[in-house]
This record gives C-alpha cells, sequence and structure tokens, in this order.
C-alpha cells in the first residue's frame, strides 16, 4: 500500500506561517494534492491543540479523522517538530527532529 504523506507541518501560532493553516484548509489542500496523511505540527501549542481536539477524532489506530469527514479527506497523525540550533565550526547548524504520537 503506498500512502502520500505530508509529516512536516507547522501550525498557524508557528512564526512565519499564514493564518490561514487551520484544519479544515489543511485538510482541503493535502485533498487537492493527493495527501492521504497529513502531520498536525505543533500539537504541543495549548491553543491549537483546542482546534485540533474541536476539529479531529481519534480513529483507534493512532490516527485522527476530520469530524464531518466526507469521502476521500486525508487522515492526520499528532505530530511536533523540535529545533536544536548550534554552531560547529563557525557555522550556524539546526536539526530537525520529528515526534509523532499515537494519542
Amino acid at each position: 500500500m503506498y500512502v502520500t504523506a505530508d509529516l512536516q507541518l507547522h501550525s498557524r501560532f508557528s512564526r512565519a506561517v499564514s493564518p490561514q493553516m487551520t484544519i479544515p484548509f489543511i485538510a482541503q489542500w493535502a485533498h487537492k494534492k493527493g495527501i492521504g496523511l497529513v502531520a498536525t505540527g505543533d500539537w504541543t501549542h495549548p491553543m491549537w491543540f483546542r482546534e485540533i481536539e474541536r476539529d479531529l477524532e481519534e480513529m483507534g489506530n493512532g490516527l485522527l479523522s476530520l469530524k464531518n469527514k466526507t469521502a476521500n479527506d486525508p487522515l492526520f497523525l499528532l505530530a511536533t517538530e523540535v529545533s536544536c540550533i548550534y554552531s560547529q565550526n563557525g557555522k550556524g547548524r539546526r536539526v530537525h527532529t520529528l515526534i509523532w504520537v499515537p494519542s
């Protein structure tokens, strides 16, 4: 089975991200692009988590679906990112670690 996924997303509460990045808007564009699995991004942000709880429901298998789902809507995966920034040999380095959780 093949799944097209976007597992590195940021919420609208992240710096330099459009305020239009809402769960329904993300789902709409994922559907248009043929993406079947989307990370929620930034689920540790309290206001974003409230929107996740409002718009998504757990399916019992570690994935979430839209509460008002229609055919071919993408599934969601709770995800966040930890950014580690350090200097090495006089250059700034960044390592982004993605964290996915089942519930």
